[in-house]
């Protein structure tokens, strides 16, 4: 028996978590607590329906029409002919005292009269799409778990018949252990909510159950906003791959290129490490100049510093960075860690490389990055997938980890060392009563580099490298050791 025909969401995250959308003549179950986004996306699902002249109707028995029109017209939503809004009245014995049943149970005339008014209006309007808003409605009125089983089942038998696409809406205000309905649906999506210390609350998506078809398990961010749901789907990076020619990323600067053995591969990930002011933004700056200088396009996402103040100091060097973006060789985005989730950061990192066609991303920092996601594992995580996807699409990855401290021990608040293939460490060293800076490549996987720690000073004109600080031990640990037999300090760099 071939798979069932998809019924598209509207919504093009989602339909990639769903393979295509929701099967056509099955019923789904979308669940979760109030305000994660339902009412939203089942709008969003008869919407796009409407499109392909299908007619929708909308069962509401929670909301008012007029509060699911006000919903459509924040987003800017106009329903048209194709899809209707059913809003199903409390029964008169319900709201007149003097009606109340004694000898039978209540729940039995409603719950019966409730589902004869949802076929009728299913009747009348023949639609192809339908959602019922919502299901813990129907669990009150029940009043036990025999009963609501019994009126699911028949209602699933009749939408079956007519080949009618369902979604049921459960906002888990009744027994939240009652899982009655997911054996019975086709499928079931959770909506969660979740509430950070600070900043915007974060929401995400699972497919708990989807009968016959492959989707795309864990979790998915989304955010509600001016137009409806936006979906960020997991990233996978074994899912991508890319064709591109191995060669080698110059910086301009002879010396900085001979330290790394020559410049760093292409569709490699590098990290700079060191304390705040050492120079490490500069660095991978460097790095995507040299690249928009031979016309590659370049993203850069800043989580620490405002792309103005960005742009003046970069200026202030000789470097004139809004002449690379109005050429379109630029682009560059300020990321607030406190209102970005990581699944949405990810997905902007891909329409750059996607869209754009960008073939190196700097991220700084990854101390910004990693306020978004208190969770070290889970950053990890997503660094991991990322840092692959960029590497099998040939785009070179520079990140940057400011260590706290500033001289001695540095303490990383993320160690991702092991996941970047070449790792550049960056320090404050004291010599002849100066604070001086020093740099040097601790690791890189695809091929020689020197072992040596050199000088480096940040002038009007860039970066400068100086020889091998070979009159000093201890380097690295911000007060070393004078060592020279002949009086002088080799490998500083005058003033």
């Amino acid at each position: 028996m071939s798979e069932p025909e998809s019924a598209p969401t509207g919504i093009e995250g989602l339909d990639d978590v769903l393979s295509g959308g929701f099967a056509r003549g099955r019923l789904f179950l979308l669940e979760g607590n109030p305000g994660t986004g339902k009412t939203t996306i089942a709008l969003q699902f008869l919407l796009q329906g409407s499109k392909a002249k299908e007619r929708g109707l909308y069962i509401t028995l929670s909301e008012t029409k007029e509060e699911l029109l006000n919903t459509a017209a924040s987003h800017g939503w106009t329903l048209n002919d194709e899809l209707e809004i059913f809003e199903l009245q409390p029964p008169d014995s319900v709201l007149n005292p003097d009606e109340q049943q004694s000898i039978l149970y209540s729940s039995d005339l409603e719950l019966g009269e409730t589902t004869q008014h949802i076929l009728k209006a299913v009747d009348r309007v023949n639609p192809k799409l339908l959602v019922l808003d919502s299901l813990s409605e129907i669990c009150l009125l029940a009043h036990s778990s025999l009963r609501y089983r019994r009126q699911l089942l028949a209602l699933k038998h009749v939408f079956a018949k007519r080949g009618i696409t369902v979604l049921l809406l459960d906002d888990l205000t009744t027994d939240a252990l009652d899982r009655m309905a997911h054996s019975i649906a086709h499928g079931v999506l959770r909506l969660e909510e979740l509430s950070l210390d600070y900043g915007a609350e974060r929401r995400r998506m699972k497919v708990m159950k989807y009968r016959g078809r492959p989707y795309r398990g864990g979790y998915h961010d989304f955010t509600i906003q001016t137009g409806g749901v936006q979906v960020f789907p997991r990233l996978v990076a074994s899912e991508h791959r890319g064709d591109f020619v191995a060669s080698e990323l110059g910086s301009g600067i002879k010396e900085l290129d001979l330290l790394l053995g020559g410049g760093v591969d292409k569709g490699s990930s590098t990290l700079v490490l060191g304390p705040a002011g050492t120079g490490k933004s500069l660095l991978v700056l460097q790095y995507a100049i040299g690249a928009m200088r031979r016309g590659d396009k370049v993203g850069m996402f800043l989580f620490d510093e405002e792309i103005n103040l960005f742009f003046h100091r970069a200026k202030a060097l000789g470097i004139e960075l809004r002449r690379f973006q109005e050429d379109g060789l630029l682009f560059i985005e300020q990321i607030d860690a406190a209102e970005l989730s990581p699944g949405e950061f990810s997905h902007r990192v891909r329409l750059c490389v996607e869209d754009e066609g960008v073939e190196l991303v700097a991220i700084d920092s990854l101390n910004g990055f990693r306020t978004a996601m208190p969770e070290e594992r889970s950053l990890l995580l997503h660094m991991h997938e990322l840092l692959r996807y960029l590497n099998r699409r040939g785009v070179s990855a520079f990140l940057t980890v400011a260590q706290h401290g500033v001289v001695g021990d540095m303490d990383t608040p993320v160690d991702v060392t092991y996941l970047a293939d070449t790792v550049i460490l960056m320090r404050f060293f004291e010599a002849q009563g100066r604070v001086r800076r020093a740099i040097s490549v601790v690791k890189k996987r695809t091929g020689a580099h020197e072992d040596t720690i050199r000088e480096f000073q940040i002038g009007p004109h860039g970066l400068s490298i100086g020889p091998v600080l070979q009159s000093f031990q201890g380097v690295l640990q911000g007060v070393p050791i004078f060592v020279g037999s002949d009086g002088t300090a080799s490998g500083l760099l005058k003033d």
